[in-house]
């Protein structure tokens, strides 16, 4: 396991991650999974969110879930590690950000891990399918959402994430890599017919989608109190 840096730290804590335990736990990743309590769960964001009624609440958890998956994806490309922690570890709890509760994430420091080059097209499939695709079906068991709306709220935060670690010499050449496999359908076999990351980039850069309306579902964060509308919105 690895000891992360303080620019590490900065970075996740700018999403909304932090490393140290929360004061208000609400759920972990581990209890969200689990059919017996993922009503409970979701039931939970929707209070600590003030959303209007559970799809919102999907919708808003998702994105703050996807601020993690985006740090995943930096931190690979940026220095060579992942979270690696147990469902049981990845926390999530009620804490005051911009003077409103929000959900958010907290994750063990001690949880991150080198990964090696031949392991990280593998280290990738087990994101999208453990951390993205699990949870997105999860949740619709108890919400009535569409997936597409689950998956663009990740791609939201990978658009700018990538568009920053591709304009970057230092990290160019690795987030090339994690992009183009994000981006081969042979990457998604067992998550989706063909790749939703692809298909949501409709063929272009990152830098060409940035401020365009690339999204084809509405994320609903306009109907959370103190959010508003996003920039990647089709219904604008």
């Amino acid at each position: 396991m690895k000891n992360l840096t303080a620019d590490q730290i900065r970075q996740l804590n700018m999403y909304s991650i932090y490393t140290e335990q929360p004061e208000r736990p609400l759920f972990t990743l581990q209890t969200l999974l689990d059919p017996k309590q993922t009503e409970h769960v979701l039931t939970t964001v929707q209070a600590i969110s003030g959303s209007p009624n559970r799809t919102v609440a999907a919708s808003y958890f998702m994105r703050r879930l996807g601020m993690f998956i985006a740090m995943q994806f930096t931190n690979l490309a940026m220095y060579d590690e992942i979270w690696d922690g147990s469902h049981n570890r990845l926390v999530f709890g009620a804490k005051k950000e911009y003077g409103k509760l929000a959900v958010s994430t907290f994750a063990d420091a001690e949880d991150w891990r080198t990964v090696d080059d031949e392991e990280r097209q593998d280290v990738i499939s087990r994101i999208l399918t453990e951390e993205c695709k699990a949870v997105i079906q999860q949740m619709r068991t108890v919400a009535s959402i569409s997936p597409l709306t689950l998956w663009e709220n990740i791609f939201g935060f990978l658009l700018w994430q990538y568009h920053v670690l591709l304009a970057n010499p230092a990290t160019e050449y690795e987030a090339r890599a994690d992009f183009d496999m994000l981006r081969d359908d042979a990457l998604w076999k067992g998550i989706a017919p063909h790749s939703l990351f692809a298909t949501y980039l409709k063929g272009n850069e990152p830098s060409i989608l940035l401020n365009t309306e690339v999204r084809t579902t509405c994320c609903f964060s306009k109907d959370v109190p103190g959010l508003m509308q996003c920039g990647f919105c089709p219904l604008r």
